[in-house]
């Protein structure tokens, strides 16, 4: 299902929503359309709209600049390119009974705690194998060191992304991956 990308006004993206909600926001004012789908248009019984791709908020909205929230898999996996962090299988590579987990790399069992700082992806094979062992006991280590995310664009992160809205949020995403 398509969805519309919200800017901020100073541009840095800040979350998809549906594309009715962004028909409200810019028919109440609240923001512009950026970009619109070529082929496609809203109709009404009695107007017609350019269908929202990308729209920008008139005001400034402050956004926190590091996750204090629970952990997400959404934004764990995204943290994570979708790949497992143990055997390197995208999601797109895992067997038909696999998904991605969220494993922790000091388990629970064992003292760690469910923190950005130890916790990575895993497919649910490689999570399996680790169980509650530590690393060095399990001879698996992450190919990367979780980190804590700076950024939210992490959840922009989207395999479904329309061409038009990924030039708006790639930039920002980098900038995430390469400062956590």
């Amino acid at each position: 299902m398509a969805q519309t990308l919200i800017l901020n006004a100073s541009t840095e993206p800040l979350t998809f929503v549906p594309v009715r909600r962004a028909l409200i926001l810019v028919l109440k004012e609240k923001a512009e359309i950026i970009e619109s789908h070529v082929n496609k248009r809203i109709r009404t019984e009695k107007r017609e709209f350019p269908y929202p791709l990308v729209i920008r908020l008139v005001q400034y909205v402050e956004i926190p600049r590091r996750f204090r929230s629970v952990v997400s898999n959404a934004v764990l996996f995204a943290r994570d390119h979708n790949t497992c962090q143990y055997c390197g299988r995208h999601k797109r590579n895992l067997k038909k009974k696999e998904r991605l987990t969220r494993e922790h790399v000091k388990p629970i069992s064992r003292g760690g705690a469910d923190t950005w700082d130890n916790v990575t992806t895993a497919c649910s094979t490689c999570n399996h194998k680790k169980g509650d062992k530590l690393p060095y006991e399990a001879k698996m280590y992450p190919k990367t060191t979780p980190f804590e995310p700076r950024y939210i664009a992490l959840i922009l992160l989207s395999e479904s992304m329309h061409e038009k809205q990924r030039p708006y949020i790639e930039p920002f995403v980098k900038m995430a991956l390469h400062t956590g």
